[in-house]
């Protein structure tokens, strides 16, 4: 019951999160250029937008639910259920925000629903108890750090030449990457952190975790700028799914399956997730062009946050 208790939070966040981000694509749009040289200024100018802040509120919401998802069920199988959201983003982008869904995007979608089904038939191998919550300092240490050196490679990269057209998608892989780091953080803190003994404050997993944040929020929002609202919402998203479930295995210890069977389906399920992020930011290539052609848009490549 805990289980489901769990991955019910962690829908539910993934509605909130869709509806956030759209929410601060429309307000992002019309704030000044993200500059993370003057990071006050650039706040400031976001917060002074209507959606944004309307937007920021809700992903807080959807953050809340988010953690008290971590602490009721795996990692994997939490990012797994927000991805979910991918269906969630076509359906509301479409129906109450007037953007586009292309073909490409909706087979994605459609991939990963199929995905979300395995992995929801084979749910129940993951119900062990406890064991999922451990991880090793080692594993941790190498899997945030290769995390984090992506996504400094990602934001390092829109800024270059060979990459102009492609500072959308690069922010917004950048940010999926460092929101990672963050969920990573929470999960171990969840199982650490104890608000009644201040000594469990202590811990590196904390400054990580606000370090991550502040890197994803300005690369996510000088995405949202740049880019078109759906495929740069869901390269945040495919990015931060992938390599979260891949996190949950690999420093969490989560569960494959009790057999060859279950880890066989589990595993098919998760390769359907991956081809569909793949698949769905493809129509990046020619919007990321267009959007960066107007003169307010021209510096993107020399103003946007490295961070």
């Amino acid at each position: 019951m805990t289980l489901v208790i769990g991955l019910g939070f962690a829908a539910l966040s993934a509605l909130a999160t869709d509806i956030g981000f759209l929410l601060r694509h429309r307000g992002a749009t019309e704030a000044p250029d993200v500059d993370i040289r003057t990071p006050v200024k650039t706040v400031v100018a976001l917060f002074s937008k209507k959606w944004w802040s309307i937007g920021f509120a809700v992903a807080i919401v959807a953050w809340l639910l988010h953690v008290t998802s971590l602490n009721l069920a795996p990692l994997s199988l939490v990012q797994a259920t927000l991805a979910s959201g991918f269906v969630l983003l076509g359906i509301v982008a479409e129906r109450f925000f007037g953007f586009k869904v292309g073909r490409r995007e909706w087979i994605g979608i459609i991939l990963t629903a199929v995905g979300l089904a395995l992995l929801g038939v084979t749910a129940a191998q993951t119900a062990t108890g406890n064991k999922h919550s451990s991880y090793t300092l080692a594993a941790a240490i190498g899997f945030e750090g290769a995390l984090v050196l992506a996504g400094i490679l990602a934001l390092l990269g829109h800024r270059h030449p060979r990459t102009r057209g492609q500072a959308a998608p690069l922010l917004a892989a950048g940010a999926g990457l460092l929101f990672t780091v963050s969920h990573i953080a929470i999960k171990a803190l969840t199982k650490q952190l104890h608000l009644s003994d201040p000594a469990t404050l202590l811990t590196p997993w904390i400054p990580l975790l606000l370090a991550a944040f502040v890197g994803a929020f300005f690369a996510s929002a000088r995405s949202l700028q740049i880019g078109e609202a759906v495929p740069v919402i869901a390269i945040t998203s495919a990015v931060s799914n992938v390599t979260a479930i891949l996190g949950g295995i690999v420093v969490f210890n989560d569960p494959l399956g009790s057999n060859a069977l279950m880890i066989s389906l589990r595993i098919a399920a998760f390769a359907l997730v991956i081809i569909a992020a793949a698949l769905i930011p493809a129509p990046v290539r020619a919007t990321g062009q267009r959007k960066e052609s107007p003169p307010r848009r021209a510096g993107a490549a020399s103003t946007a946050a490295p961070a």
